[in-house]
Order: C-alpha cells, then sequence, then structure tokens
C-alpha cells in the first residue's frame, strides 16, 4: 500500500503546486513516506478533460463577467440540487480510469487539492468500494459552494476566516483544520536571503544596487504579461525586472523582443524551478493573486502588487492581502504606472509590507497537513494567528 495519495487537477497550475509541496514533504519526513502524486485530469475521458480545462480557461480570458456570475451562481446552489447531482453524475461517467488508477495505488490516506476528485472518491467510499479518508486542501484564501464535500475527513484551510466561512456553511469545527497552503520545502527554508538574492542577480546580469521587480501572470496565462512589463520599464529607468512566461511560449517571445529593446534591464524566463531563488532576490513581486503563488511570496516575507484578478476567488484573495497591509493592487495599466512609482518611491513602506507579509505567511503548512493526514488521532496544532510572535518568529 501507498502511505499517501495526493490528487490534483491540472486546471491553472495552482492545485498541482499544493500537489507536489505534499508529496515533497512526505519524503523530507524522518522516515520518508510513501506519496503519489496523480492529476485528475490525466485520467479522465479525452472529451471531459478538454471541455473542463479548455471551458475555464476560455472563460477567464475571453467572459470575465460571466465567469464571475457562474462561480457566483454555483456559490449559492445547494449540493442536492438537480444540476449538482446532474453535474456529479457526468463526472462519475467519465472519471473510470481515474478510479481504477487510485485503487491500484492503494492508499492509506487521500489529500484532494481540487474538489473534483473529492466529489468522486467520496461517491466511491459510500458505495463501499474504498475505505480510507479523504481530506481536501483549499487551495485559496477564501473558499466556494464547490468545495464543500459531505463524508470528508476533514479540510485544510489557509486562514481562520477560511475556518470560519465553512463553520457557517454547516462543517463540523472538528473537521476543519488551519495549516495554510502547503508550498515546496524550499520556500520553508530561511537560508541566507541576502546571499541568495546577491548569487541570483549576478547570474541574471542584473545589478544589485538597482530596485528588481519579480512579475508573473499565473499558471493560467491570464492578463498581459508584456504590456505590464513594458508600463514597468517605462516607469523608471532604474528598475530592473525578472519576468516569468511559465509555459506560455508567445508571452516568452515577446518577452525577450522586449530584453533585446532593454538591455541589462529585463530578464525574461520561461517555465523554471527556482522560482523561490527569483523570490528571493525580489524587492517587490508583481503577480496575479494566485492562492499557490501568494502562499509561496508569504513564506519568503515578499511585498505584493497585485494585478488581473481573476473574478471572485483571486479578488478575494487580493482583498485579503490587502486587509493585512501586505500587497496593494493594480486595477490596469496607468494604475500599475502609479503604485509602483510609489512603492519605488518609499522603502519605508516596501519594509513594512514585507513585514506584515512575513506574519502572514505559513512555510510549514505541508508538514501540519501531513501530520493530519498521516497520524490520525494525533492532534496537531493549528497554525498561529496572522501577526502572532510565533508567526513572525
Amino acid at each position: 500500500m501507498t502511505d499517501l495519495l495526493i490528487l490534483s487537477v491540472s486546471v491553472g497550475s495552482g492545485h498541482v503546486r499544493a500537489a507536489e509541496a505534499l508529496v515533497a514533504g512526505a519524503l523530507a519526513l524522518e522516515p520518508p513516506r510513501s506519496a503519489v502524486h496523480i492529476d485528475a485530469m490525466a485520467h479522465v475521458a479525452a472529451g471531459f478533460r478538454k471541455v473542463y480545462t479548455d471551458w475555464y480557461l476560455q472563460l477567464v480570458q475571453r467572459a470575465p463577467d460571466v465567469w464571475s456570475y457562474l462561480r457566483q451562481k454555483a456559490d449559492s446552489t445547494p449540493y442536492d440540487a438537480t444540476s449538482q447531482r446532474l453535474r456529479r453524475a457526468i463526472q462519475g461517467l467519465s472519471a473510470g480510469a481515474l478510479l481504477r488508477e487510485v485503487r491500484r495505488v492503494a492508499p492509506r490516506a487521500v489529500v484532494c487539492t481540487h474538489f473534483l476528485p473529492a466529489e468522486l472518491l467520496m461517491r466511491e467510499c459510500k458505495r463501499g468500494r474504498l475505505d480510507c479518508p479523504v481530506w481536501l486542501q483549499v487551495t485559496d484564501f477564501d473558499v466556494h459552494n464547490m468545495w464543500l464535500v459531505p463524508g470528508l475527513a476533514g479540510y485544510f484551510v489557509a486562514t481562520r476566516e477560511v475556518a470560519f466561512r465553512l463553520r457557517a456553511r454547516g462543517i463540523p469545527a472538528e473537521r476543519i483544520h488551519v495549516t495554510g497552503i502547503p508550498v515546496m520545502p524550499a520556500f520553508a527554508q530561511p537560508g541566507q536571503p541576502g546571499l541568495a538574492r546577491a548569487r541570483c542577480i549576478a547570474e541574471l546580469g542584473l545589478d544589485a544596487a538597482r530596485p528588481v521587480l519579480l512579475m508573473m501572470s499565473g499558471g493560467v496565462g491570464v492578463g498581459d504579461l508584456p504590456g505590464s512589463v513594458a508600463c514597468a520599464l517605462e516607469q523608471s529607468d532604474q528598475v530592473q525586472i525578472v519576468a516569468v512566461a511559465g509555459h506560455n511560449a508567445g508571452t516568452l517571445a515577446a518577452l525577450r523582443s522586449l530584453a533585446a529593446r532593454h538591455p541589462g534591464r529585463l530578464a525574461a524566463l520561461g517555465f523554471t524551478d527556482r522560482m523561490h531563488e527569483l523570490m528571493a532576490a525580489a524587492d517587490l513581486v508583481v503577480t496575479k493573486p494566485g492562492g499557490l503563488t501568494l502562499a509561496e511570496c508569504l513564506a519568503l516575507g515578499k511585498p505584493l502588487l497585485l494585478m488581473s484578478p481573476i473574478a471572485r476567488h483571486e479578488e478575494h484573495n487580493a482583498n485579503f492581502l490587502m486587509e493585512e497591509g501586505a500587497a496593494w493592487l493594480a486595477h490596469d495599466a496607468i494604475g500599475l504606472r502609479y503604485k509602483l512609482a510609489r512603492l519605488l518611491a518609499a522603502p519605508d513602506k516596501l519594509r513594512a509590507m514585507a513585514v506584515a507579509s512575513f506574519a502572514l505567511g505559513q512555510p510549514q503548512a505541508a508538514r501540519r497537513v501531513l501530520d493530519h493526514a498521516l497520524c490520525p488521532g494525533v492532534r496537531v496544532p493549528d497554525a498561529p494567528p496572522a501577526g502572532s510572535a510565533q508567526a513572525i518568529a
């Protein structure tokens, strides 16, 4: 048997990154525990996968108002409503291969980083075809009705407010655990940030004496990253930028073209596994407010300027960080130029935002999740409240 199975859904990159963090955390335990990560989308019917992933991306990119309406509508639709039962039935018909793979792995426990596999597995549990605890990791700083799955062993959430919201929706308090959002072990190692910054900047060919922005557009590629980078370059001739395009080849090509016109000021990168080093090198992170990206930034205590939030859940993520003093939000290119100018001219403000960010960080979230999932019955303390001495220590 496998100690732990982690199931993700590759809609965006955050759910997958959380799953990868849990696998890395399990392997780092003493003694190491066996853990397997499965992307549910790799084991469902091709037509269902295309509709589920492509439909989401098309909506958030081309019809954000429609996406916002649908998400809000789903948030107020009861679990046992006819539309929800029909949706779950379609999911079940498309997931035979996934369920066979789960049975082959034979896990002692399961953690899902998306609600879809959690729904599928609870259906199997009710039918007596799966007998192990199933947990659900919420990967944003808010919670949606779709994440409420009856019968789960428990929920792992980012903050006490999310826990409060789950209790208000009827989830028993003993099934809710405030752990934070899992991040890779590299984000949980304090190291020597000054040395890491100097080394990373030197490798990128940048000047350690000038401010460095790290700019990203998130896993689903929403927003015009090249346009935002161009705005930032025009704002000040002193600013240097590291821009990460991820797997988006078109965005990377546009960034490299822009870098050729601004030699020594822009490092354009594609997908990288060195994000912790890039964040360590940055004086300010400019990004979409995806849950996992924010969790990584907070673990390293980075001040944030947020842009292009996806309606509803990323807007709620942004609101949470702004309330706590760790981030500002730019609604458009004009706002980006204005707020960049203000922040770069106010080093004391950036330092205060960094302190607030670090106070919110939960770099040990993966360990807390693993302690719950792998050691049932053992009491695991919740993450300390944001801003507490323990959180900041």
